[in-house]
């Protein structure tokens, strides 16, 4: 891993772990002493950053981290449900690969209590992107994982995330059980039901928090672009 690698990598958790928040500006020397790394790496990570959208540069003021809209966060649930509750059917159609695939989803789902359990929302968060990562990639689509791992750091990491606000951690767990359950039973109707239940139901507090933080218009984006009784 190059140094700019590096650095991206930690003010990325910086950024989902609230470290970085959602207000105010930082500049390149304070990252840079922050990580005991020169300018020039630091600089090169935080552009990659920007590229991503999870933060942008304000000129003579430094990058702040980018906040997510009302319209952001419907145009990417729209996405993740036209994919994801698909996937889970796949994943639950799986012949003799279901039973390593299910025990993959259990683990996730134990390092998700875990980490709900002693607090750690990093590892939370981690444990939940990657049990979203199994059941994609039983698709067979490398590009599929990447493109939801990319619409998933969208909210994650500037903070559109629900655990803790909305919900419990533990709540967003028994959220996944429904899913997981109907793939290890090989019940492929179900699972993607379950898994586009809990999209929206995510989708839809996102969406509020963004309407709280005073975007009027995130119901309208909502509404436009998700059809819920789909």
């Amino acid at each position: 891993m190059t140094l700019a690698e590096r650095a991206a990598t930690q003010i990325r958790t910086w950024l989902y772990d609230g470290t970085i928040g959602r207000d105010g500006f930082h500049s390149v020397p304070e990252m840079a002493e922050r990580l005991g790394m020169s300018r020039s790496p630091v600089r090169e990570g935080l552009l990659r950053l920007a590229e991503a959208g999870l933060v942008e540069f304000v000129p003579q003021r430094g990058f702040r981290r980018v906040r997510p809209t009302g319209q952001d966060i419907a145009e990417i649930f729209a996405l993740r449900l036209a994919l994801e509750p698909q996937a889970a059917a796949r994943a639950a159609r799986q012949g003799r690969d279901r039973d390593a695939v299910v025990q993959q989803l259990h683990r996730q789902l134990t390092r998700m209590r875990e980490a709900a359990t002693s607090g750690d929302e990093v590892a939370f968060g981690t444990a939940d992107e990657l049990l979203h990562a199994v059941i994609l990639e039983c698709s067979g689509s490398s590009r599929l994982v990447a493109l939801i791992a990319e619409l998933r750091d969208t909210t994650r990491l500037i903070g559109a995330n629900t655990a803790g606000r909305s919900r419990s951690h533990l709540e967003v767990l028994e959220e996944h059980e429904p899913f997981v359950d109907a793939i290890a039973d090989a019940d492929p109707a179900r699972a993607a039901i379950s898994m586009r239940r809990h999209l929206i139901d995510t989708g839809r507090l996102l969406v509020a928090q963004a309407y709280d933080d005073g975007d009027t218009e995130a119901w309208r984006a909502w509404s436009d672009l998700v059809d819920e009784d789909e």
